[in-house]
């Protein structure tokens, strides 16, 4: 994926391109293939998910339902769902077979960068604004948020001096 708006397919062994996918209308954020290899996902500025045959580089569906930008998309192990994380603060699973968006998930206050299946596929975890959260999948519920100690967490500074406000 790349700036340029395209998608390059590449045979890794002669270093030959074999597709070059030009269906997005802005920059290219992210790619994955499915487990089978058979089919690429991708997330763009654009605020579209595409699904595309790697075998002839032709776009089979374009998700559409976000409203910001998609910066990370990935299949799920058994290839039957996609996962795309959003500038709109939202992840979208989306079932392959039908393109319909099968759960929005809400909880995050920022973009989400990041977003990634369990072994299983039981559970999807995503990161942004400084936090990960996880999912069911199969309900599409919030389940936990996972948060790394910050230096001044839960410090007390009632009445300290000396402070600008940013430093507060």
């Amino acid at each position: 994926g790349n700036g340029d708006e395209t998608i390059k397919l590449w045979d890794i062994s002669s270093g030959e391109c074999l597709h070059t996918l030009e269906e997005h209308t802005s920059r290219v954020y992210s790619v994955a293939f499915s487990p089978d290899g058979k089919t690429l996902v991708s997330g763009s500025r654009d605020q579209t998910v595409r699904l595309w045959d790697t075998s002839s580089g032709k776009c089979l569906h374009t998700l559409q339902g976000h409203t910001n930008r998609v910066y990370s998309v990935i299949f799920s192990p058994d290839g039957k769902t996609v996962a795309s994380g959003s500038a709109d603060e939202t992840i979208k699973l989306w079932d392959i077979s039908s393109g319909k968006c099968l759960h929005t998930l809400l909880s995050h206050t920022s973009r989400v960068n990041s977003i990634a299946f369990s072994p299983d596929g039981a559970t999807l975890a995503s990161g942004g604004d400084k936090t990960i959260k996880l999912w069911d999948v199969k309900t599409g519920n919030y389940v936990k948020n996972l948060t790394g100690e910050r230096p001044y967490k839960n410090m007390n500074i009632t009445g300290v001096t000396g402070l600008t406000e940013v430093e507060k």
